[in-house]
């Protein structure tokens, strides 16, 4: 397969190719064991269709850990939370 890319692409384009074939695979992984971690009472964070739509449609997760980033992100910015820096 990665020869297919290489006589199509070329070398860089191969590379970035694999690159981001291989970042995206890691942030879907990561999507799905953040939407399936239990939070603190033991309740899973997603619903039984958030976890099936990640699994199926890999552009979920990866887009809920966008989404989950920017708001932490935001909570942290606000100055009424209660962690101390």
């Amino acid at each position: 397969m990665l020869k297919a890319f290489y006589s199509s692409l070329g070398f860089f384009g191969a590379l970035l190719l694999s690159l981001g074939l291989f970042v995206f695979f890691i942030l879907w992984v990561a999507g799905i064991a953040g939407i399936t971690l239990p939070v603190d009472g033991g309740k899973p964070r997603g619903s039984k269709w958030q976890i099936i739509c990640a699994i199926l449609i890999p552009i979920y997760p990866v887009t809920w850990i966008f989404y989950e980033m920017y708001h932490q992100r935001e909570f942290l910015k606000k100055g009424e939370n209660d962690l101390k820096v």
